[in-house]
């Protein structure tokens, strides 16, 4: 029980300047121009979760401090989305049921993303992005593919502070739509 209490007093703080870097950058407006992602509720939901798994897939690889700092990201993303749903006016009865939907949409994307980034496999991304992200322009699920496997490389070399405050160097999505 003491046990219990001193880990949540020494339990890091929602990493509130992480997740605005990720909910700025799925916001850029060339997502929604040049790939043609839905410019509504579902398509920016899909673009966070798109920059979350990717920085929550480098916060695994940080050790116990960056695991715990990803738990918090991930709770403040599962907290601001439980918030987003009652402003639209969904009733209380029914957000724990879509944040459970949300939840499960979630962890499904980030074990398929995973897969097919570890294995650097192309193919199965842009295709797990078509089917999830469903961008209308031609060619636009393979440009958010590499887009994705660039910033996944360019990840690797954030240490556990830059992250924490929020300083990521996201490769330039515009190079990606063109590629």
């Amino acid at each position: 029980m003491i046990r219990n209490f001193l880990a949540r007093m020494r339990a890091p703080e929602p990493p509130l300047q992480l997740y605005e870097a990720i909910v700025a950058q799925a916001r850029q407006p060339v997502f929604y121009t040049d790939f043609a992602v839905a410019d509504d509720v579902e398509g920016r939901f899909e673009m966070i979760v798109m920059h979350l798994v990717l920085v929550l897939d480098r916060m695994q690889q940080l050790g116990d401090e960056g695991r715990a700092a990803g738990q918090s990201l991930f709770n403040l993303f599962f907290r601001d989305m439980d918030r987003s749903l009652r402003e639209m006016g969904t009733g209380d009865l029914v957000v724990p049921k879509r944040i459970r939907k949300m939840a499960e949409n979630v962890y499904g994307r980030a074990d398929v993303y995973r897969a097919a980034l570890a294995a650097e496999d192309m193919v199965a991304l842009a295709s797990a992005v078509e089917r999830n992200v469903r961008p209308a322009a031609p060619g636009a699920a393979e440009g958010l593919a590499r887009y994705m496997s660039e910033n996944c490389r360019a990840l690797r070399s954030h240490d556990f502070d830059a992250l924490a405050q929020g300083r990521i160097d996201w490769v330039t999505p515009a190079t990606m739509a063109s590629a």
